[in-house]
């Protein structure tokens, strides 16, 4: 008994260490960053949002901007932070941080920043836009369907709201009218796009779900994932709901109906759409590992789907993204960023990441 009493006293001992190593330093960020899935590493002391925009402000003076200086307060603050910085530089200064930084900046840091700056809602809604007229690209209506599923119910009825407000139409309308010559694309677009997903803590129905898992196979097995019904399950279910749809589904025939969907040919275009927006709902780090991916392999980058997969997604669930990289690529984000960018623009990406090559 003596001697499991001196044993936990010497634990004791050993806890009450002060461990002060650059390794766990090192760890305890990485933890702390677990506790949510955010790589954004905002200051212990923060400073105030008045203070952050006389740095800002003082960065922009002169002949030439402190880049790094914007990149050290935008890059290093949540989106509830910079959205108070924002507003109190729009208040202190009677200009918008959005087009004081747009006459500072240029480019795809540019570009980066501005992302930074702007409200969430508004700058889903401009990425909308952007898709809308550009429709007959894939990667612009992947976009849509990135704003439909990948973020809150109550998310998208603010982008819908911001849409209406900045460009005096209905989001839902303005794809109908865009993509009505693509049907079942179009369809399936409205769908996502207008629809509301209660996500109010609601138990799962377990029987719809089996229920709702049959209807999907046999779907699969007439071909038909083009048919209303699928597109309704798709685009009504709330997440949860449709987690376990997926599950079932994967029980009962041994395989993902994501998966399952690319074998029934038809509209190559909506395979593909339907297959992100199950990948949006269910496992939005996968769509975005992709996203990163694809930016970068090839031919030159998109830097454009880079800047949009990072900046959005930083401050939700980068942790999950980085470690579903890792797991499909054999690599990390941070490694084939640093080999594929360069200068402020690599800069602001590494510090939304979290990299300790900062």
């Amino acid at each position: 008994m003596l001697k499991h009493k001196n044993n936990h006293q010497e634990q004791k001992k050993h806890m009450q260490k002060p461990h002060k190593t650059k390794r766990f330093q090192s760890l305890l960020q990485t933890l702390l960053c677990h506790r949510g899935m955010s790589t954004i590493r905002v200051p212990e002391a923060e400073p105030s949002a008045v203070e952050d925009c006389r740095k800002l402000k003082k960065a922009f003076k002169g002949w030439g901007t402190d880049e790094r200086a914007a990149i050290r307060i935008l890059g290093c603050r949540n989106a509830k932070q910079r959205s108070t910085i924002s507003q109190t530089y729009q208040q202190l200064y009677n200009e918008s941080l959005v087009e004081a930084l747009e006459s500072e900046l240029s480019g795809d840091f540019g570009k980066a920043m501005i992302m930074l700056a702007m409200e969430p809602s508004e700058r889903d809604a401009k990425l909308a836009r952007e898709a809308v007229k550009r429709y007959g690209e894939d990667r612009y209506a992947c976009m849509l369907v990135e704003v439909a599923c990948a973020s809150s119910a109550e998310h998208l009825v603010a982008v819908r709201r911001c849409y209406c407000s900045l460009f005096g139409a209905s989001l839902e309308e303005d794809v109908g009218y865009q993509f009505c010559k693509q049907q079942p694309l179009a369809m399936l677009l409205m769908s996502l796009v207008s629809s509301y997903r209660y996500e109010n803590g609601e138990c799962v129905d377990d029987e719809l779900a089996k229920s709702e898992a049959a209807a999907l196979r046999g779907a699969i097995v007439s071909k038909q994932v083009e048919e209303d019904g699928v597109i309704q399950i798709v685009a009504m279910r709330n997440k949860d709901q449709l987690k376990a749809t997926f599950r079932h589904y994967k029980q009962a025939y041994g395989t993902n109906f994501d998966e399952d969907i690319r074998s029934c040919g038809g509209n190559k275009r909506y395979t593909t759409l339907l297959q992100e927006a199950i990948w949006c709902l269910e496992t939005p780090e996968k769509h975005f590992a992709k996203v990163i991916r694809d930016s970068i392999v090839g031919l030159g980058t998109d830097e454009d789907s880079l800047t949009r997969a990072i900046v959005t997604r930083a401050n939700i669930d980068m942790v999950k993204i980085k470690e579903e990289y890792i797991r499909a690529y054999k690599t990390t984000v941070e490694d084939d960023v640093i080999g594929d960018t360069s200068g402020y623009y690599k800069e602001i990406l590494l510090t939304l990441l979290g990299s300790d090559s900062m």
